[in-house]
């Protein structure tokens, strides 16, 4: 099958991992979709890019449309191009990354019958749309690996936060526990990594905990090492 032009129907897409931290652990945005193909089945938010849009726009745009989401941190992952990805026609896409403190509330639209939070460990029990099953597989895996040579970990983070809450971050995307002194040390001791401010809170009638926000780096030097025993974890 050829278009008018003597070539094949051809298109692009953009398709989101949305991950963020929550009650428990990990967790990633997806949809149930509302059309054909896959309707009923759950996949990444995403959609076709409009001919008159880059493909950062087209992705923030689906981000909103799809979810309500602004997000806090949003990168290009990957492209995925394989010819039968798609049975409406070739389809490559090209998958981002985002980061979003404390799950909101969400807005499905378009294309998308709901949209929900759910734990990646989970994930790795239900069948995906399309090939969003390796694309969420390499987006996890992204982040748990930047965490240790990069500040994206306070992408995590609402704009103020403690030591505590930084390192549950740290422990949600690794499913590691980090030792709470070792950990405080090396965060305050990387320069640039966090800046304290004048304010501390109180949480569960402990002591009062220093708050911090994200300082000017954006590599961490030296890197935040996993834990030897960390076992990865792929949905």
């Amino acid at each position: 099958m050829t278009g008018s032009s003597g070539y094949p129907p051809f298109a692009v897409t953009v398709d989101l991992v949305i991950l963020s931290v929550g009650e428990e652990g990990l967790e990633a945005l997806v949809i149930e979709r509302g059309e054909e193909p896959f309707r009923g089945e759950l996949a990444l938010p995403g959609g076709f890019v409009l001919e008159d849009e880059t493909l950062d726009a087209a992705a923030s745009r689906e981000l909103a449309e799809e979810t309500g989401l602004r997000e806090r941190h949003l990168e290009q992952l990957a492209s995925y191009g394989e010819p039968d990805r798609d049975p409406r026609m070739r389809v490559v896409t090209v998958a981002y990354l985002a980061m979003t403190p404390d799950p909101p509330a969400l807005t499905a639209g378009t294309d998308a019958a709901a949209a929900s939070w759910v734990p990646v460990r989970s994930l790795a029990r239900k069948h995906l749309a399309f090939d969003h099953r390796k694309i969420l597989r390499d987006g996890v895996d992204r982040a748990r690996a930047k965490l240790e040579y990069t500040t994206l970990a306070t992408a995590f983070c609402p704009r103020e936060f403690t030591i505590a809450e930084l390192r549950q971050v740290y422990e949600a995307i690794w499913g590691e526990e980090l030792d709470p002194r070792n950990f405080s040390r090396k965060v305050l001791s990387t320069e640039g990594f966090v800046v304290p401010t004048d304010a501390t809170i109180t949480r569960g009638g402990g002591r009062p905990a220093r708050l911090y926000r994200a300082g000017p780096a954006s590599e961490l030097s030296p890197p935040l090492r996993r834990p030897r025993s960390f076992a990865r974890q792929r949905p």
